[in-house]
């Protein structure tokens, strides 16, 4: 039973996360044998001034 976590960025629209979901299933089941059925995934969104890359939070950018 696959379990995919996805951390990303706050800002995606519900037809981005559905289109991303379902391509990464399909991308896990082609690769790993498992079914769709059995495999879960979990979006985790931030706020972009909770996330920095090099020194610098996203928000600032």
């Amino acid at each position: 039973m696959p379990l995919i976590n996805i951390k990303m960025l706050e800002g995606r629209t519900l037809e981005q996360k559905k289109e991303l979901v379902k391509k990464v299933t399909d991308a896990v089941a082609s690769t790993t044998g498992s079914t769709p059925e059995r495999i879960s995934i979990v979006i985790e969104e931030m706020p972009k001034h909770h996330f920095a890359r090099a020194g610098v939070l996203e928000s600032e950018k």
